[in-house]
């Protein structure tokens, strides 16, 4: 019997929840002895010119080992990331160190180096920046007007355009919606902060980073410092998190090579939680404008989205995004004409980074708010706008308006079974009885069907390394790091299967490019398809290997040779056999494989939500009561990952139709830069989520996986917030923009009533 598909506990889990993982705060190698301590000093205002960084204080201070400002860094600023319609202006480079002129609160302004943390701290207080204020430029619409400019030499701030309109695609309509919605900005806020530590040996260094991806870091690194590979390493140790955020190496983290060069001694940095929410990149932040158009009989016939992205204080991953929110742009919906149009605008808030779902989410939110407000205008029920206008199974591989072909998929059959599951007619049945009573609190439904991109980055490929040692036991080698997902379990079940090998005998490496110097990393819902699909052809060609290494071993023809209980036997004759232990003590070579496996297309996860809430229409409160679910990848391979991956993705996803948003005033000054003041959701917030079990196999790798890290949250974000909207849609709202916080809840009440 296969171990695939059984609930196999997460193996990493003892380790990760007691005293046993390590994460780079917790290193104690010996290159790290002696560390000097990193902390930056930030801008205290959004946009400003820099006249003059006194640090004479701070040097005064015993224990204070060098204090640099951006006149004594010659490492070259890091170039823009790709953008919607190539590179942004160059001029947008950004610095490591601010260089005169700061563009948002928290960019590190000087550095200090000391030999404790908390003398850190107290160093950065003496360094005292002089600075002539700037206006600054906090709303994107001010940002298109190009009125006030980041970047003078730019010429603008719009770093890239894409798309174009017709004026006459809704032309035909009966019926036609449009509507603003804000998408509004999030911080990751990982479990654990920014860390890295560095240590140079004579010409070569060390970066131990909390980071999805080792190996690009690594090469981000080596373009910035101008060194060949062989010179640079990089180790991510275990992970406390990362939601798109921690891809790449970013300016603070690159320093330490520069800093531990001058100093020579090693250092390390690890940020404060204010840190990280003012300076760790933020997610989301786009305003879209939704047109929908079609007949009364809630046959959709055309959609338009229109996104302004906030890209923030310097192009980075958000000048890039809103490309996946157009080309998701119609998700799960066969609709005649769709077109999309997307500009990005820098502004003086913190840098706009990967997050959750990155760009999908931001197009399903839209297009299921449209489908919702097109439901309520032509006064046909949400479920049926969305049964009408699905992409039939029939019409599989399906070419979208967005450029995007579809691989898989049975929409209306996820859409079905969680109506049939929350049973959505008694549903709304009691939603008409507590409106006609007039009760104080009201019921609200949500829907949202969707459709995601795993793997966007699928050419790239992932390579798995499976190698027998000669006690029996195996190694595995991966690209593909874990922050939290469980890959430990789900590479070791895969090699398990073939080799017959039990788990406690599988050791998964990842992390470190000297061990693993070529691979991609963890983005994107990506790794169980490609890293996972390489590790099991490895284990596949290993395996065939030790069949024809037993079978010259024995004497024997290979048909006649059967791996049963971890060992190659004779049919027939169980007592003439050899183990994994044998076979690769007499293989000269060795007995491993690598495999490099790339995907045709990325493949495309998909399902649907239901949520319910209850509105307090006197106070705007809402509680969120049930949340059902069908949120199809393919094969599932271990349904506890699967589950895991759901939970967090949903309650991620509610988080910010609920409470979440990062918010600056009319100066750029935050106004939530710790826990306190950012809502962060808990599982006091929440119901047990019922989740449905649907596989739909892709036909695109050798297990039929898709991706589910980010699926939860792509479909829980809009569910939960057409919920809150349709709780108090008989009063004639039609709109509230998340997060549905119970002032603004209020309001929207106050307006209609």
């Amino acid at each position: 019997m296969s171990i695939l598909g059984t609930r196999v506990e997460r193996r990493e889990d003892p380790r990760l929840l007691t005293v046993g993982g390590t994460y780079v705060d917790d290193l104690r190698d010996p290159a790290l002895d002696g560390a000097l301590h990193v902390t930056y000093v930030r801008s205290p205002l959004a946009h400003a010119k820099i006249t003059g960084i006194d640090t004479s204080a701070a040097w005064e201070l015993p224990g204070v080992v060098g204090v640099f400002t951006a006149a004594d860094v010659d490492l070259p600023p890091f170039p823009p990331n790709a953008g919607i319609s190539g590179p942004p202006p160059a001029a947008m480079a950004r610095p490591h160190l601010a260089s005169g002129t700061v563009r948002y609160v928290g960019e590190p302004v000087a550095v200090v180096l000391t030999e404790t943390w908390a003398l850190g701290e107290d160093a950065a207080e003496l360094v005292s920046g002089d600075y002539e204020p700037l206006d600054p430029v906090v709303d994107v619409g001010d940002a298109l007007r190009d009125e006030v400019l980041l970047f003078p030499e730019a010429g603008t701030n719009v770093t890239g355009t894409s798309g174009e309109l017709d004026d006459s695609l809704f032309e035909g309509c009966e019926v036609v919606v449009t509507r603003q919605i804000e998408n509004q900005r999030v911080a990751a806020a990982p479990l654990e902060v920014r860390t890295a530590a560095c240590a140079w040996d004579g010409h070569k260094v060390t970066l131990w980073l909390s980071n999805q991806n080792a190996q690009s870091c690594r090469d981000e690194l080596m373009a910035n410092l101008g060194l060949p590979q062989e010179q640079v390493r990089v180790i991510t140790p275990d992970v406390g998190g990362g939601f798109g955020a921690k891809i790449g190496v970013e300016q603070e983290a690159a320093l330490l090579a520069f800093l531990a060069k001058r100093a020579d001694r090693p250092v390390k940095w690890v940020e404060s939680r204010s840190e990280n929410l003012v300076a760790m990149t933020h997610g989301r932040a786009q305003r879209q404008v939704v047109t929908i158009g079609g007949r009364r009989d809630g046959t959709v016939l055309a959609y338009r989205l229109e996104i302004i992205q906030d890209v923030g204080a310097y192009p980075r991953m958000g000048a890039f995004l809103p490309l996946l929110t157009r080309f998701m742009v119609s998700g799960v919906y066969d609709i005649p004409k769709v077109e999309s149009i997307a500009r990005a605008v820098v502004t003086n808030t913190t840098p706009i980074g990967a997050y959750r779902g990155a760009g999908r989410p931001e197009a399903t939110a839209a297009v299921e708010r449209a489908m919702d407000l097109f439901a309520a205008e032509t006064g046909v029920d949400p479920a049926e706008v969305r049964r009408r206008n699905l992409v039939r199974p029939e019409q599989f591989p399906y070419s979208t308006p967005g450029g995007m072909t579809y691989d898989t998929g049975e929409y209306l059959k996820g859409l079905v079974a969680v109506l049939e599951a929350a049973d959505y007619r008694a549903l709304r049945e009691e939603q008409a009885e507590r409106r006609a009573e007039g009760a104080t609190h009201q019921l609200g439904i949500g829907l949202a069907s969707y459709v995601e991109i795993t793997a966007p980055n699928n050419t790239e490929g992932e390579t798995g390394h499976v190698e027998i040692r000669p006690d029996g036991s195996v190694l595995v080698l991966t690209g593909s790091s874990p922050h939290g997902q469980g890959h430990w379990t789900s590479y070791a079940m895969l090699v398990s299967d073939q080799l017959g090998i039990d788990l406690d005998k599988i050791e998964v490496v990842h992390g470190d490019t000297d061990l693993i110097p070529k691979r991609v990393g963890t983005m994107g819902s990506r790794s169980l398809q490609l890293g996972g699909s390489a590790v099991h052809r490895a284990a596949v060609d290993v395996k065939e290997k030790a069949r024809k290494l037993a079978a010259e071993l024995i004497e024997i023809d290979e048909a006649d040779l059967e791996l049963t209980d971890g060992s190659w036997q004779v049919r027939g004759t169980p007592n003439v056999s050899l183990s994994w232990a044998e076979l690769a003590q007499r293989a000269e070579d060795g007995l491993a494989a690598d495999v490099h496996f790339t995907e045709d297309r990325p493949t495309f996860p998909f399902g649907s939500h239901l949520a319910v809430v209850e509105v307090d229409t006197e106070t705007g409160k809402v509680n969120y009561l049930r949340h059902v679910t069908v949120d199809d990848a393919g094969v599932i391979i271990n349904p506890i990952l699967t589950e895991g991956q759901r939970h967090g993705g949903i309650a991620q996803g509610a988080a910010q139709a609920l409470l979440e948003e990062v918010s600056y005033d009319a100066d750029g000054n935050p106004q939530n830069a710790n826990l306190a003041d950012y809502a962060f959701i808990t599982a006091a917030e929440l119901p047990s989520f019922e989740l449905l079990t649907m596989e739909t196999p892709t036909t695109l790798n050798p297990l039929g996986v898709k991706g589910i890290g980010e699926a939860g949250t792509i479909g829980a974000t809009p569910a939960v917030h057409n919920a809150v909207v349709d709780a108090v849609s008989h009063l004639g709202v039609r709109h509230i923009d998340m997060p549905t916080t119970p002032e603004r809840v209020w309001k929207a009440i106050q307006v209609h009533s």
